[in-house]
């Protein structure tokens, strides 16, 4: 059996009263984690969920969440979390499109959480433990899973109006976990910090759910606040992290952030973008016995393609790193050409742990593959040694604090306005998020528009996050000699203004 669950049954055979989650001033045994498992497993099951079924959830971070992954995968259920920043209309439409059994939420979320499908909602106590809503239930056996079986779907901004699903099996869990044990030396002793949300692969994955297979520890936060996330590396002695860019800024630039003994971490991933050689600094004089890993992935390849090497941080300033044990990296041009070193083009992976596409949809599966390489929509190049260097994103996406936001998707919606003819969302710096979204817009004649009735309009129907924070008004867009709006030139103009 491959489950995520036999892994914890054995650390709890092994090392029954060893800490396995942190959350909120409780600690969870392995042995009691396990129980907590099979107990919530059986709750599904009570709820008609079996093996194959979509189990939704909408939740922030909390020991329940773990839970709810595991006992999933106990019972042969398809795990599917949802960015709780979402709104309503798009909650929807991934629940309507995975066709999931049911949604589970925090109560916080009753205003997003509207669906077709059964809701069920978890109060604090609940976020303690979801074992607390399975009294009188029956723990339910595990179901044996197979490698290529489906273990999760994760929904992510694409090039489309819509977000895609992304299909991970216990294979690509399996291989990912085996490559991060290798390149970042996962043991018992590890401690991780988990101040990422867990719906996303950076809290849940980089390297979370490794850590546990080898009976290590993680400690949940429910969100990230610097001050907390300094005193529970002091207190708890964490050795461990995953930091979106957004987070490493608020940690190096907090008042506080000398006050704490974080002697104990010795590492933090980051990256996923050009970290600058000031930042590198400035991690190490917080963080003086830890080295910052700048890294590289993507929701379909369960995050963590590559990792820089130790020691070669400031030699290779600019670059990700350098491919894991199990993952190929080639850069190809627009025909699926091989590229030599230095020259820009297509970033393409391949390996174990990669998707084998879409949910439901082949189409867009059939076009994210050059035969069994990956594209990955990002530019960049390979050095001579194998370090990758990110150039540009070819889908346009915007990285927003850690958050992608396809810039089609708000455009989608903005269109709907009767006073654009046209408009063109980008990527511009922010100091503090990475990127805000920004809206260029053609008005139709005589017509008017302001950013309060724009952000009014989309925070309808979009996420907070994907809302422009910025409006500008243009009598046209750049465009090629075919019609198609050149979004670099426009980024290129915007970012020179004085």
């Amino acid at each position: 059996m491959i489950n995520l669950s036999s892994f914890i049954a054995f650390q709890a055979r092994r090392t029954p009263d060893r800490c396995a989650v942190k959350y909120r001033g409780e600690d969870i045994s392995y042995a009691a984690f396990d129980a907590r498992i099979s107990k919530v497993g059986g709750w599904l099951t009570s709820r008609g969920i079996g093996p194959g079924n979509v189990v939704a959830v909408l939740m922030k971070n909390s020991a329940a969440f773990l839970e709810l992954v595991f006992a999933t995968s106990h019972i042969g259920a398809v795990f599917l979390p949802i960015n709780y920043r979402l709104s309503t209309e798009e909650v929807g439409y991934i629940v309507r499109n995975s066709g999931a059994s049911i949604l589970i939420a925090d109560e916080e979320f009753a205003g997003i959480a509207v669906a077709d499908t059964p809701v069920v909602f978890l109060n604090e106590a609940a976020q303690a433990s979801a074992a607390s809503i399975a009294s009188g239930i029956t723990p339910a056996p595990v179901h044996p899973c197979q490698p290529r079986d489906l273990m999760r779907l994760m929904y992510t901004s694409g090039t489309t109006d819509r977000p895609k699903g992304v299909m991970l099996s216990y294979e690509n869990m399996y291989w990912k976990s085996a490559d991060q044990d290798a390149a970042l030396g996962l043991s018992a002793d590890t401690r991780l910090l988990v101040v990422g949300p867990l719906y996303h692969v950076g809290g849940l994955d980089l390297p979370g759910i490794a850590v546990l297979r080898h009976g290590g520890l993680l400690s949940i936060h429910r969100t990230f606040e610097p001050v907390q996330a300094l005193a529970a590396i002091e207190r708890e002695r964490l050795n461990a992290a995953w930091f979106a860019p957004v987070m490493t800024t608020a940690l190096l630039s907090h008042p506080e952030r000398h006050r704490y003994d974080v002697s104990s971490l010795k590492w933090a991933i980051g990256g996923g973008e050009k970290t600058p050689e000031a930042r590198i600094r400035a991690f190490s004089g917080v963080f003086k016995n830890a080295r910052y890993i700048d890294a590289y992935g993507l929701t379909e390849t369960v995050g963590g393609d590559t990792f820089m090497d130790a020691g070669r941080e400031l030699e290779k300033i600019g670059s990700t790193g350098r491919a894991i044990a199990h993952v190929e990296i080639e850069i190809r041009d627009e025909h699926g050409r091989s590229l030599p070193s230095g020259e820009d083009g297509e970033i393409c992976l391949r390996g174990p742990k990669i998707t084998k596409g879409y949910w439901k949809d082949p189409d867009k599966t059939a076009a994210a593959f050059f035969g069994d390489w990956f594209r990955t929509g990002d530019i960049g190049h390979l050095d001579s040694d194998g370090f990758l260097y990110l150039t540009d994103r070819k889908k346009d996406i915007i990285v927003s604090g850690g958050e992608n936001i396809a810039s089609s998707e708000v455009e989608r919606v903005i269109y709907e306005l009767p006073s654009v003819r046209e408009v063109a969302v980008v990527g511009l710096p922010d100091e503090r998020w990475g990127e805000k979204p920004v809206a260029v817009v053609v008005l139709a004649d005589d017509a008017s528009l302001d950013l309060a009735s724009l952000t009014a309009h989309c925070r309808a129907q979009l996420a907070g996050f994907k809302v422009p924070k910025e409006l500008i008004i243009r009598d046209s867009l750049p465009r090629n000699p075919s019609g198609k709006v050149l979004k670099r030139v426009l980024r290129a103009e915007l970012e020179a203004r004085t």
